[in-house]
């Protein structure tokens, strides 16, 4: 039976963080569960520690680049689970999610296992499935797919150190460090997704704000440099310009926004974000008006 480790990187969420930590421990996988909290840039709590052969919490501090993809990493390398899965702090895994998804790698042999999540946002709740069994390299270019969070990730420890690797610390910010940890993950074999909410994500109005867009585009300018399959994905290609011709025009750099927006037009004339970046550039709207809507919607952009 396979052991599982879950990686929660934190800072400054007391908490929510033990309610994630609650919400691991209590799930019915029957072998061995370890819980690696890695605090980033903040005091580790000491008292969380707890022995166990069967459930077990561990303190890290993340000793590798300051961020979320070097706590993670930090926690990937001092795992000791056959299984290593992710949760953010202020996230909580659901009952039964473990154990669907652990039998959905056996019965499929894959190595990467996602799941659904609901979102909880202010005081709204929605569930958000991917309606797919499989998921491949063109298909997440084409679309991010939301539904696939790092909270819902489990992976074979063999397949993370020997072929995916570790989570990228080079991205600016650590901004879509999970949608390239997909994307590299899909290069290396299809994904196996359990259609049914395994996650708990809660989004917050902090989750963005102004002082983030110049990194924002910036990461993803990165993004489209490091893959350039995107070329062969015109759909793919529209949308992630469209999201840099969005935090373009958040920042107020209009001229930049407008090239983006254009470029966005040439791969798909139906991406709505080249016509959400024109109108924050118009100053029409705002655009954390705009975000607050579509999380609403349990979408963003």
């Amino acid at each position: 039976m396979n052991a599982v480790t879950a990686v929660i990187p934190t800072r400054d969420r007391p908490e929510l963080l033990r309610r994630a930590i609650d919400a691991v421990l209590a799930q019915d996988h029957p072998a061995a569960i370890e819980v690696l909290v890695v605090y980033d840039r903040s005091e580790p709590d000491e008292s969380l520690n707890r022995a166990g052969d069967q459930r077990s919490v561990r303190v890290l501090v993340n000793d590798r680049s300051p961020g979320l993809a070097g706590a993670r990493n930090t926690g990937i390398l001092a795992a000791s689970g056959d299984l290593i899965g992710f949760c953010d702090d202020d996230d909580e895994w659901l009952p039964g999610r473990l154990s669907a998804q652990v039998a959905a790698l056996e019965s499929s042999g894959a190595h990467f296992a996602c799941c659904g999540i609901r979102v909880r946002y202010e005081q709204d709740e929605f569930d958000r499935v991917l309606d797919l069994d499989t998921v491949t390299l063109p298909a997440l270019l084409r679309d991010r797919m939301t539904e696939l969070h790092p909270s819902t990730f489990l992976i074979r420890a063999a397949a993370l150190r020997d072929g995916i690797g570790l989570v990228d610390e080079e991205i600016p910010g650590s901004y879509a460090e999970d949608y390239e940890f997909l994307l590299r993950a899909a290069r290396h074999a299809p994904l196996v997704n359990v259609r049914e909410p395994g996650t708990l994500v809660r989004w917050h109005r902090s989750s963005y704000f102004a002082q983030r867009w110049q990194m924002i585009s910036e990461a993803l300018r990165w993004l489209l440099d490091r893959y350039p399959e995107f070329a062969g994905e015109p759909a793919g290609l529209a949308r992630v310009a469209g999201q840099i011709a969005f935090a373009e025009a958040a920042q107020g750099h209009s001229r930049a926004a407008v090239h983006w927006a254009r470029r966005t037009l040439a791969g798909n004339r139906r991406e709505p974000r080249a016509y959400l970046a024109m109108a924050v550039a118009c100053r029409l709207v705002r655009p954390d008006t705009i975000v607050r809507t579509l999380h609403k919607r349990g979408r963003g952009i």
